[in-house]
């Protein structure tokens, strides 16, 4: 879409006093030298600029109100097609951390978005762009993108307006879309050919921390490298666990990459993996991410008390404790938390935990309550129906993963007793153990049976993992005997 048109759109009446083509001298300054170092690839200025210049100009003189539009700062950067695609691609995400968008407004993100992957994808950009930005660049788009989907879903108080719009550009945010642009930024890098060259010695990537210094640009293959973990995030909000971890795949997670070189990305990539993984019945892997990823923000968190991200990376930090919590409450692996993270998990969701292990429904009401509290916001990625009676239907996806955990936890309370059991009888008859929990000895084996099959769960290589703290064998003569 034109500039013009974008900028006559993007204008709110509730800005009072909101002038898109007034441009402060601070702002012709920042654009004017941040222009400049892009030019120059000075990857050290630009990162500076984009995180402390701009957070700063934000507070000082945008605070509720959007930057000045693209359409004034374009002749003090020579009209740079790609500066203002980027300078419209951080007026936006501005927008919408101070401000409520409008539909138009999110529309008209959408087709920035376009612009500028179809730029990276097909043009020739010679830029380096700090990591910093390039992840944040792929966690917006895919924020708006969940954004925009629990947006539509809320029909019932769409005017007219908004629903003729809603039609007119109902492609704005599609999830083949979304999902299209994450894949090909993928593809086009080459990135997981450079990843598995690198375990050669053929590439240098993680070294360099995905720059390149011999003069080439680092823009198509890091933003290729971030919508691995973007794509993660798209299929977790989805629903669909598998393909998300399928799609990490090429990053080693057990040790540090690109994806650590950025606290933001570093998070959201171990908190996706760890969810899916928990949906997945993989408790142990969930578990022992979870463990080092919280032990690394215990440790660091005071350095990014500044940082703009600094209460994302709190937030983060409170939910990936809830989803230990019910990881170790389903599968008891103290022995795999460390003792700073165990201690600041009792602290928090102690007394929780104990309630936890019963049977009861004030246990499944702490499941609904942590869960509720720390899964991601799910979306329900399908077009509205327009038909009336309008119906809101933003919490649909939620609800039905919600369902589906809290049966699998209902599945995995109901052996509980059978962990008991094991914890005190090294060897106990088949017999004696059906006499102890009141059933008869066909339903004993049944439990037992599924005990087996809860406590193993399929890893992304196909094979067949024990999550069990504790199992057993049943031999000839049915004597069952226990061993951790």
């Amino acid at each position: 879409m034109a500039n013009q048109d974008f900028e006559e759109r993007s204008q709110q009446p509730q800005e009072l006093g909101y002038d898109p083509n007034f441009v402060p001298d601070s702002v012709k300054s920042f654009v004017v030298h941040l222009y400049r170092h892009i030019r120059e690839k000075n990857v050290y200025e630009i990162h500076q600029m984009y995180e402390s210049s701009f957070q700063t100009l934000s507070e000082r003189l945008f605070k509720d109100t959007p930057w000045p539009s693209v359409d004034a700062v374009a002749h003090y950067v020579d009209n740079d097609h790609v500066f203002c695609l980027l300078y419209r691609e951080m007026w936006f995400r501005h927008l919408y951390a101070r401000l409520t968008p409008t539909l138009r407004q999110r529309i008209d993100s959408w087709d920035n978005y376009c612009s500028l992957f179809q730029v990276v994808l097909h043009g020739v950009v010679n830029m380096q762009l700090p990591n910093q930005w390039l992840w944040d660049m792929v966690d917006e788009f895919v924020y708006q993108f969940q954004s925009f989907c629990q947006y539509r879903a809320k029909m019932k108080s769409k005017t007219e307006q908004e629903i003729a719009l809603l039609r007119q550009f109902d492609q704005a945010w599609n999830v083949f879309g979304v999902l299209n642009f994450l894949q090909a930024l993928v593809e086009k890098s080459a990135i997981i050919q450079i990843l598995e060259q690198e375990k050669e010695g053929l590439e240098q990537f993680t070294a360099t921390d995905g720059y390149d210094y011999n003069g080439g640009s680092n823009v198509l293959k890091v933003l290729g490298y971030f919508s691995m973990v973007g794509l993660l995030r798209v299929h977790c909000l989805l629903g669909d666990y598998h393909t998300g971890l399928k799609c990490l795949l090429p990053i080693d997670i057990t040790q540090q990459g690109v994806y650590t070189s950025v606290i933001g990305s570093h998070i959201t990539t171990i908190y996706h993996y760890g969810f899916a993984n928990l949906m997945l019945r993989r408790y142990v892997e969930a578990i022992r991410e979870f463990n080092k990823i919280l032990l690394y923000i215990f440790k660091t968190k005071q350095y990014h008390q500044k940082s703009p991200q600094y209460e994302q990376i709190l937030k983060k930090n409170e939910q990936m404790y809830a989803l230990l919590a019910i990881s170790l409450s389903l599968c008891p692996q103290s022995r795999l938390v460390d003792e700073t993270v165990n201690s600041q998990l009792r602290e928090k969701y102690g007394e929780k935990m104990v309630r936890m292990q019963r049977y009861d429904d004030e246990a499944f009401a702490i499941y609904d309550e942590l869960f509720s509290y720390a899964c991601p916001k799910f979306i329900t990625p399908s077009a509205p129906s327009f038909e009336e009676p309008l119906v809101n239907y933003n919490q649909d996806a939620y609800r039905l993963q919600l369902k589906l955990f809290l049966y699998e936890a209902k599945q995995q309370q109901l052996l509980s007793g059978v962990r008991t059991f094991l914890k005190v009888y090294s060897t106990i008859s088949l017999t004696k153990l059906a006499s102890y929990m009141e059933v008869d000895e066909p339903t004993l084996r049944t439990i037992l049976m599924t005990y087996k099959h809860k406590t193993h769960a399929v890893d992304s290589d196909g094979k067949i993992t024990s999550n069990a703290d504790l199992d057993f064998y049943i031999d000839d003569v049915s004597l069952l005997t226990s061993f951790s």
